[in-house]
């Protein structure tokens, strides 16, 4: 390996982990899904990486081929920056998608009082909300003519499809860098070396937002946010739109 090569390859595991720490869209889309879906820790992390994969082969299948038929620099530029758009501008519709979904959620659940009367004919109230399992025991009158006692369970929904929305999402950002200050120098030394850089930058990209991912995650796992439950949908939906939205007009 030669000192250029070696060098190149420190450098894009630097540039790796600067542009993840400095762009919260690596990592705050998934600390807070996490939080508002009650996801484990493990499962945050694997949807991490997963995503994190998935948006560094988007860039790097792009440069393999611009690199393969010689497209020039500049238009592999402008096709970079127009996924970076469209993810952007997905993340903030995502986002406020769920923002809104998560402001209706936390209004059907708000608390509120129920009165049911008893086999024996008393009142009984109770206060409650409409999501979430509601397991009061209520008699109820059986066709037959018998009384048997029952609960409200919330149905369970179809499998979220939150994690593959966040993939696509990360598949069409592209990993600004990767492209123009990695990959075509990497190609002048060879083959091998453009395949080292690129790992180098993947490694550290994906390490960084798992790193970050986890001891946020744990962090928020410390504080008292129960009474802020109801909303932690929403506040998830709004982080999302945040993070998009300081990508269109920040260049974050």
């Amino acid at each position: 390996m030669t000192v250029d090569l070696g060098l190149l390859i420190l450098t894009a595991a630097s540039i790796g982990c600067i542009h993840t720490l400095l762009g919260p869209d690596h990592y705050v889309p998934f600390v807070a899904m996490g939080a508002a879906r009650r996801w484990t820790t493990r499962k945050t992390l694997w949807i991490t990486s997963l995503c994190g994969v998935g948006h560094v082969l988007g860039s790097v299948a792009i440069g393999m081929v611009g690199i393969g038929i010689g497209v020039s620099l500049h238009r592999l530029e402008w096709l970079e920056g127009l996924r970076g758009d469209a993810a952007a501008w997905l993340l903030t519709g995502f986002g406020l998608a769920y923002l809104a979904w998560g402001l209706k959620k936390a209004w059907r659940a708000r608390p509120h009082t129920h009165p049911h009367f008893h086999g024996d004919g008393s009142l009984h109230e109770h206060r409650h909300g409409h999501e979430g399992p509601h397991l009061h025991p209520h008699l109820s009158l059986h066709p037959h003519g018998h009384l048997h006692p029952h609960a409200h369970v919330e149905p369970q929904g179809a499998r979220s499809v939150t994690p593959w929305a966040l993939f696509v999402i990360f598949v069409l950002g592209p990993c600004e860098p990767l492209i123009p200050v990695l990959m075509y120098p990497a190609s002048q030394h060879s083959v091998w070396g453009t395949v080292a850089v690129v790992l180098a930058f993947g490694a550290a990209t994906i390490a960084t937002m798992l790193a970050v991912v986890y001891l946020a995650t744990r962090g928020l796992e410390r504080l008292p946010l129960d009474t802020a439950e109801r909303y932690s949908h929403a506040f998830a939906g709004a982080a999302l739109s945040l993070c998009g939205l300081g990508i269109v007009f920040l260049g974050l």
